[in-house]
């Protein structure tokens, strides 16, 4: 039997990272400059993607990098629930 297709961290692994960032990086422009309660739950839904990512990866990340990991989010939480309100 063959393996169907390759797991998640496989293929998010074959992902350019440059493309990665900018992508990311468009999503977050878009939910800093939507208004209001739109453009916060664009940024909530690039937070859980980034804590999705960030959980799959953790046990391989230098300290360091988990730490500006978890400050990245926090800040980018903060500023989704402050577009919000």
């Amino acid at each position: 039997m063959q393996p169907t297709q390759p797991g998640l961290p496989q293929r998010l692994a074959r992902v350019n990272p440059t493309k990665a960032f900018l992508g990311a990086l468009v999503v977050m422009l878009a939910g800093l400059f939507l208004p209001g309660i739109i453009g916060g739950l664009v940024l909530l839904i690039l937070a859980g993607a980034m804590i999705a990512l960030t959980r799959m990866t953790w046990y391989v990340q230098a300290p360091q990098t988990r730490l500006v990991r978890l400050v990245l989010l926090t800040a980018l939480i903060g500023i989704a629930v402050f577009k919000i309100l």
